[in-house]
């Protein structure tokens, strides 16, 4: 029971059977100075409360814990238990998700058998699948950095080739560097002749996880996750076009605005910015990473995957 709530309980029983405020605070185990002090009223409370209900609708699906991160960072001094106070009188709440069981890969590729080590080190891909008003298909491509959750791509289209995507992991490698690894799982995208052999010529090394166990590949599924509640399923995209300025705006927000919880309720871009690149000198610099998009002899397609340079056609080969 809340202070307010015993307090309440000892006026009952002093209305209700007429006995004295000593007697009733010491039949509830209720401290009299707790039962005669009244809580001050803070004048900032209002401004406090409006503040977190304006950040609860620009945000629905954080808790209490991301908007008291927002409010600190706004200059508000005020703590994790008060927000939660508050939160609570308003009737707040962010509908619970399914838990879902966690398990240990088989792989020796899995994010948690190898862990990314500094900032550079594993990226993470992977592809989402949403339509616009019309029933038309899209596409999403993302690309994330597991030590410091970066999002480094969250690139749209009604399709993605080859040709977009060596054109959107080039334009990052030349921003960043090459990583020492790309996870991601064995789809026909990843496993094609054509992307690997890319990859290969910008020094990327892939770490392809069990078929059939997403939960190797956790930071990228959680990074999805993410995506598809506070983007896919809060929005209602019109165009192509539309679901790039949103993509575009939102990836801003997650990196640079929106407080992380296993990096201490920073932000992405803040726990990056205190982060080293790399503890060796094996990784290239950006300068030194050749990289280049597909040429118009080569050609990527799904399920069985071919890869046309010049007058050779080659089938991929699933990974050992």
């Amino acid at each position: 029971m809340t202070a307010e709530q015993r307090r309440q309980a000892v006026r009952f029983l002093c209305e209700a059977f007429g006995v004295s405020e000593r007697r009733a605070c010491r039949v509830l185990g209720q401290p009299r100075s707790t039962q005669r002090q009244r809580p001050k009223p803070r004048e900032e409370e209002g401004r406090l409360v409006a503040r977190m209900l304006e950040l609860v609708r620009r945000h629905p699906r954080y808790g209490y814990r991301r908007i008291w991160a927002l409010l600190r960072r706004e200059g508000w001094r005020v703590n994790r238990k008060r927000v939660h106070r508050l939160w609570r009188q308003q009737g707040l709440k962010v509908p619970r998700k399914q838990r879902k069981r966690r398990r240990l890969g088989s792989s020796a590729n899995s994010c948690a058998r190898r862990p990314a080590e500094h900032k550079g080190h594993v990226w993470a891909w992977d592809f989402l699948h949403d339509r616009t008003a019309d029933g038309r298909p899209l596409k999403w491509f993302t690309l994330v950095d597991e030590y410091t959750r970066e999002c480094l791509a969250l690139e749209v289209r009604r399709g993605m080739t080859a040709q977009a995507v060596s054109a959107v992991l080039a334009e990052v490698v030349g921003e960043r560097g090459a990583p020492a690894h790309v996870r991601s799982d064995n789809g026909p995208e990843f496993i094609a002749r054509a992307i690997r052999a890319w990859m290969a010529e910008a020094g990327l090394e892939t770490l392809y996880i069990a078929p059939g166990a997403p939960w190797e590949n956790g930071y990228a599924e959680s990074f999805n996750s993410k995506v598809r509640d506070e983007l896919l399923n809060a929005e209602e995209f019109a165009s192509e076009l539309e679901a790039r300025v949103l993509a575009k705006a939102w990836k801003q927000e997650y990196n640079h605005v929106r407080p992380h919880s296993s990096l201490g309720y920073r932000t992405p871009a803040e726990f990056g910015a205190s982060s080293p690149r790399a503890n060796s000198a094996a990784l290239r610099r950006p300068e030194e990473t050749t990289v280049r998009a597909f040429g118009k002899n080569e050609r990527f397609g799904t399920g069985a995957a071919t890869w046309c340079s010049g007058d050779r056609l080659q089938k991929p080969r699933r990974p050992p």
